[in-house]
Protein backbone atom coordinates (compact mmCIF):
# COMPACT_ATOMS: atom_id res chain seq x y z
CA UNK A 1 0.00 0.00 0.00
CA UNK A 2 0.99 3.48 -0.51
CA UNK A 3 0.60 6.32 1.90
CA UNK A 4 -0.84 9.24 0.67
CA UNK A 5 0.38 13.09 1.81
CA UNK A 6 -2.01 14.45 4.42
CA UNK A 7 -1.21 18.19 3.18
CA UNK A 8 -3.27 18.32 0.03
CA UNK A 9 -6.27 17.08 1.88
CA UNK A 10 -5.67 19.37 4.68
CA UNK A 11 -4.93 22.52 2.28
CA UNK A 12 -8.36 21.31 0.74
CA UNK A 13 -10.41 21.42 3.87
CA UNK A 14 -9.02 25.01 4.83
CA UNK A 15 -10.10 25.97 1.76
CA UNK A 16 -13.32 24.48 1.89
CA UNK A 17 -14.26 26.21 5.45
CA UNK A 18 -13.09 29.59 4.06
CA UNK A 19 -14.95 29.16 0.78
CA UNK A 20 -18.18 28.06 2.46
CA UNK A 21 -17.60 31.36 4.97
CA UNK A 22 -17.63 33.39 1.99
CA UNK A 23 -19.93 32.28 0.51
CA UNK A 24 -22.29 32.52 3.41
CA UNK A 25 -21.33 35.89 3.95
CA UNK A 26 -22.26 37.12 0.52
CA UNK A 27 -25.43 35.94 0.78
CA UNK A 28 -26.02 37.28 4.31
CA UNK A 29 -26.61 34.08 5.94
CA UNK A 30 -23.24 35.62 8.07
CA UNK A 31 -22.85 38.70 9.42
CA UNK A 32 -19.70 40.33 11.94
CA UNK A 33 -21.07 42.71 14.41
CA UNK A 34 -18.86 45.89 14.36
CA UNK A 35 -19.20 48.25 17.63
CA UNK A 36 -21.06 50.89 16.06
CA UNK A 37 -24.18 48.15 15.35
CA UNK A 38 -24.56 47.64 19.11
CA UNK A 39 -26.78 50.31 21.12
CA UNK A 40 -25.93 50.37 25.02
CA UNK A 41 -28.10 49.83 27.75
CA UNK A 42 -26.60 52.63 29.58
CA UNK A 43 -27.45 54.84 26.39
CA UNK A 44 -31.39 54.37 27.88
CA UNK A 45 -32.61 55.59 31.05
CA UNK A 46 -35.87 54.76 32.92
CA UNK A 47 -37.91 58.16 34.05
CA UNK A 48 -39.79 57.04 37.09
CA UNK A 49 -43.40 58.85 36.58
CA UNK A 50 -44.83 59.98 40.11
CA UNK A 51 -48.20 60.92 40.36
CA UNK A 52 -48.40 64.86 41.05
CA UNK A 53 -44.48 65.92 39.41
CA UNK A 54 -43.85 66.72 36.23
CA UNK A 55 -41.00 65.44 34.26
CA UNK A 56 -39.73 67.29 30.91
CA UNK A 57 -38.53 65.08 27.75
CA UNK A 58 -37.67 65.88 24.77
CA UNK A 59 -40.11 66.65 21.56
CA UNK A 60 -37.53 65.25 19.15
CA UNK A 61 -38.36 61.61 19.16
CA UNK A 62 -35.72 58.90 19.49
CA UNK A 63 -34.13 57.22 16.77
CA UNK A 64 -35.44 53.78 17.99
CA UNK A 65 -39.03 52.32 17.89
CA UNK A 66 -40.11 49.73 20.63
CA UNK A 67 -42.87 46.72 19.78
CA UNK A 68 -43.68 44.21 21.74
CA UNK A 69 -42.99 40.87 20.49
CA UNK A 70 -44.20 37.68 21.78
CA UNK A 71 -44.40 39.62 25.48
CA UNK A 72 -40.28 40.84 25.20
CA UNK A 73 -39.71 44.47 24.05
CA UNK A 74 -37.56 44.76 21.14
CA UNK A 75 -35.82 48.02 20.01
CA UNK A 76 -35.82 48.78 16.17
CA UNK A 77 -33.28 51.53 14.93
CA UNK A 78 -35.00 53.75 12.53
CA UNK A 79 -31.41 54.91 10.93
CA UNK A 80 -29.05 51.40 10.59
CA UNK A 81 -31.32 49.30 8.80
CA UNK A 82 -31.37 45.66 9.85
CA UNK A 83 -30.33 46.79 13.40
CA UNK A 84 -32.35 44.76 15.97
CA UNK A 85 -32.30 44.12 19.64
CA UNK A 86 -34.29 43.09 22.96
CA UNK A 87 -34.26 45.23 25.57
CA UNK A 88 -32.57 43.86 28.65
CA UNK A 89 -31.49 44.45 32.52
CA UNK A 90 -28.15 44.72 34.02
CA UNK A 91 -28.69 40.92 34.38
CA UNK A 92 -29.33 39.82 31.09
CA UNK A 93 -32.93 39.34 31.89
CA UNK A 94 -35.16 40.55 28.86
CA UNK A 95 -37.47 43.42 29.39
CA UNK A 96 -41.10 42.28 29.52
CA UNK A 97 -44.13 43.99 27.79
CA UNK A 98 -47.75 43.53 28.18
CA UNK A 99 -51.07 44.64 26.21
CA UNK A 100 -49.98 44.04 22.93
CA UNK A 101 -50.25 40.90 20.48
CA UNK A 102 -47.25 39.64 18.94
CA UNK A 103 -47.33 41.05 14.98
CA UNK A 104 -49.43 38.77 12.73
CA UNK A 105 -48.99 38.15 9.39
CA UNK A 106 -51.08 40.25 6.66
CA UNK A 107 -53.97 38.64 5.35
Amino acid sequence: MSERDAIPLILTGIGSICATVAVLTYYGYVHFAEPQDALLLADFTMLKTVPGEDYKVSLKPANQVAQCVDGVLVLFDLEQKGLTGVLVDNKKQAVRCMGEQSPSAAQ
